[in-house]
């Protein structure tokens, strides 16, 4: 399981003041994330953000574009050499409980690198506002806005570095943690009317350990011991979802609780097939294996894969060997995932 070593001089007491700027402290999440009274957020960069310099060796072309100036949404994209063949386009969320993270992470820089060259897809890194500042459903409306603006460059005509390396009726929707659970909401939204955003022809979903929760715990959530500084534990799971949620909602509201009725109507003629990525020894697996459960009974196409004696993010923060061998699976199986829904017609 990843582990992140917080420094002690960053945690305080909840409801405590902060002798620096006597603010009073009401959320935080141990060298992540605080939250105060008056508003201000704070978020410690325990993660390095990096440019978009890549090893020569890699083969893999990565810059950074504006979606919308407005909102302050970008994204970071990931171009393999190719020869004249058109590449898959694979638009991905980053996780972070919808409260941190970033596309420049450089955890999420050098796994959608490689997954990028790996799995032979263009990769759109969506960089998008955070909750509690923007609460839900502001990313969720970034994604949106970000399908409809690669919809906007893909009519345009042009011979940009990226769009002439794209195939864009072969695109996949893609996130880990909050941004799997962000690809499935987004999909679900858009799954109303695909139409709208031809020419891009949308091929399926790819989601890894989406985020999802609910009022009752599942046995993974009450029973799965966490090694003190894990990534995602419950308490951090219960805060990440009281700072995204909207205002009076708790975590039976459907955009966290795949069970809830809103959430569960799923239409099987309009909800890309779907492939879930699961971790052994992750708090969420109960929740992500009833994810699948709900699509399946709404008969839509699923297929997921455990990944066995690993925790939630192991593919972006564990860097043992072990983990490092089951990232590797991790890329095949979105690669053939990938290839098997491009071949379907």
């Amino acid at each position: 399981m990843a582990i992140i070593n917080s420094d002690s001089t960053l945690s305080l007491p909840i409801g405590t003041k902060n002798p620096q700027n006597h603010r009073v402290l009401i959320e935080e999440i141990g060298g992540l994330i605080r939250v105060y009274k008056d508003g201000h957020v704070e978020r410690p960069q325990i993660v390095p953000c990096v440019t978009c310099t890549l090893p020569l060796e890699l083969g893999v072309t990565c810059k950074d574009l504006v979606i919308d100036k407005f909102t302050n949404i970008w994204a970071r994209f990931y171009v393999p050499k190719c020869n004249l063949e058109k590449l898959p386009l694979l638009v991905y969320f980053h996780g972070g409980g919808f409260c941190v993270g970033s596309a420049a992470w450089s955890c999420y820089h050098e796994f959608l690198a490689v997954l990028a060259r790996n799995a032979g897809c263009v990769i759109m890194s969506v960089d998008y506002r955070l909750a509690p500042e923007n609460p839900l459903p502001a990313a969720y409306e970034d994604g949106e806005k970000a399908l409809i603006w690669v919809k906007q460059q893909a009519l345009s005509g042009s011979n940009k570095w990226w769009l002439k390396n794209c195939d864009f009726s072969n695109v996949f929707v893609a996130g880990d943690s909050a941004g799997g659970n962000i690809a499935h909401n987004v999909s679900l939204r858009l799954s109303v009317n695909w139409a709208q955003l031809k020419p891009l022809i949308f091929k399926g979903n790819i989601l890894i350990q989406p985020f999802f929760g609910g009022e009752s715990r599942t046995i993974s959530e009450a029973l799965m011991v966490q090694p003190r500084g894990s990534v995602l534990n419950l308490v951090a799971s219960d805060t990440y979802w009281r700072l995204s949620l909207p205002k009076g909602a708790n975590r039976d509201h459907p955009w966290c609780n795949s069970r809830a009725k809103r959430s569960s109507k799923l239409d099987r003629m309009t909800y890309l097939p779907t492939m879930v990525c699961v971790s052994e020894l992750d708090i969420l697996k109960d929740r992500n294996m009833e994810f699948c459960g709900v699509l399946r009974n709404s008969g839509i196409q699923v297929e997921h894969v455990v990944y066995k004696d690993v925790g939630h993010a192991f593919q972006i923060l564990d860097k043992s060997q072990f983990s490092q061998m089951q990232t590797q699976e991790m890329i095949s199986h979105i690669k053939a995932f990938v290839s098997k829904r491009m071949n379907s017609g």
